[in-house]
């Protein structure tokens, strides 16, 4: 649920100076992004330390990339095998789908395999790993990106949650 305009200036009104100036910052990088429900994203990320921002920015050019990057109208022009479909009587629209969809369920199911890096993961083997945050010199903060997976619908940058995926 986002919150109001006179509430985020209330919250805002309590920091002092250095906080405030955070937070408006912050704010102002998500609307930059094409975030929704900005003063949220920012009061969040400043009162529990977690690490909204490189986590947006993480899910959304995942979007971006593997993902969308297959809707461009000649991405599947370097692929053979598209055009043997295509030869064939494909669909491109389908194809595009379809293309889009698999990479979709790829970068999922590489997100839920960080996501449960300190469980035994597919291979059995008892080893783990992390995925954080780093500072812009790239140094690790400490603060994790975790549950990468369970947000991956909602960062679509369509607003559609990857409901065009399926259909």
């Amino acid at each position: 649920m986002s919150e109001s305009s006179d509430e985020w200036q209330v919250w805002l009104n309590s920091l002092e100076p250095r906080g405030k100036a955070a937070a408006e910052s912050l704010r102002a990088r998500f609307e930059a992004l094409g975030a929704a429900d900005t003063g949220d994203w920012a009061k969040s990320e400043i009162c529990e330390g977690l690490p909204h921002l490189a986590r947006f920015v993480l899910l959304r050019s995942l979007w971006r990339g593997p993902i969308d990057g297959w809707a461009d109208p000649n991405a599947l022009d370097q692929l053979p095998a598209a055009q043997r479909l295509f030869a064939a009587g494909a669909n491109k629209e389908d194809l595009v789908r379809l293309v889009r969809a698999v990479a979709y369920e790829a970068v999922f199911a590489t997100l839920d395999e960080l996501d449960s890096g300190s469980d035994v993961n597919v291979s059995g083997i008892d080893v783990g790993w992390l995925v954080m945050e780093a500072a812009e010199d790239g140094t690790p903060t400490g603060r994790p990106l975790s549950g990468l997976h369970e947000d991956l619908l909602g960062m679509d940058p369509s607003g559609l949650e990857g409901a065009d995926l399926w259909q």
